[in-house]
């Protein structure tokens, strides 16, 4: 009995060593993913869009945007969604307004925050400001 005992208790820890969590009501669950959707645009590179660009300049710098109305030829929709399973779901919208000569007029909406903190240019020792 005790030579059959022994490979059983080290074949059940080697089973549950390679589960990646201990927790019964995991094991079975689903993997869900996060799920994003649209310009993830900060507000770091939203800051250096001025009035006066031109919209190839405006693409460069926030990318291609969502969602462009035929009907509204003087607007840019950038919109981002991302679901996380577990949290809420965010949404951001950012538009970008032209004028007749297709030239930044103005910018409404949210950004998220800038990923990285900016330096200073000021502080010529390259020491990141907060």
């Amino acid at each position: 009995m005790a030579k059959l005992l022994k490979p059983a208790l080290v074949l059940s820890a080697l089973l549950l060593a390679g589960c990646s969590s201990l927790n019964p009501l995991n094991w079975f669950s689903a993997h869900r993913m996060d799920i994003q959707q649209g310009n993830y645009v900060t507000e770091d590179v939203v800051a250096r869009v001025k009035p006066g660009m031109n919209r190839s300049q405006v693409r460069f710098l926030l990318g291609t945007p969502l969602l462009t109305d035929i009907f509204h030829a003087n607007r840019w929709d950038y919109l981002y969604r991302i679901e996380r399973p577990g949290k809420p779901l965010e949404e951001k919208s950012l538009v970008v307004y032209f004028n007749a000569n297709d030239q930044v007029e103005r910018i409404e909406g949210q950004a998220f925050p800038a990923l990285r903190p900016q330096l200073d240019a000021s502080n010529a020792t390259g020491q990141v400001t907060q």
